[in-house]
């Protein structure tokens, strides 16, 4: 089966330029309706800081605005939390970590410590599979 028309592609994070503080990312917020499989890619640029670490939360919720929102439990991820964080030495690399959960919307965040003297840029992208209907746009 070909990937193109099976795939829905939506925006995590814009990309995010030299960010040099610990003002967590938040991602758009994802309507999993629809979709058997979601996936949160995030791609890592360069780091200055010599020991900055970014840790990454998944969140669910039932409600649009993540009102009563709360951690997912790591039955229902794929991968783990941990995998999907980084710190200074994971430069230019990328991570991902996926929802298996019951909960209609999901986000992330990505808390970073001790990032006082660098930069980091981050991206991040929502990719969803296993449509109800397809092809999806």
């Amino acid at each position: 089966m070909e990937m193109h028309n099976n795939v829905k592609v939506s925006r995590a994070l814009s990309p995010v330029a030299a960010g040099t503080d610990n003002t967590a990312f938040v991602s758009e917020i994802l309507d999993t309706a629809n979709y058997n499989n979601n996936e949160l890619a995030i791609a890592i640029g360069a780091n200055t800081d010599a020991d900055a670490t970014f840790t990454v939360l998944i969140e669910e919720s039932d409600a649009a605005n993540m009102a009563s929102q709360n951690a997912v439990a790591d039955a229902d991820l794929l991968g783990t939390e941990a995998e999907a964080s980084f710190d200074y030495s994971d430069d230019n690399e990328t991570r991902k970590i996926g929802y298996i959960g019951k909960k209609r919307y999901i986000r992330a965040t990505i808390t970073p410590a001790n990032n006082a003297a660098g930069n980091i840029y981050i991206a991040a992208l929502w990719l969803q599979s296993g449509a109800r209907k397809v092809p999806v746009a």
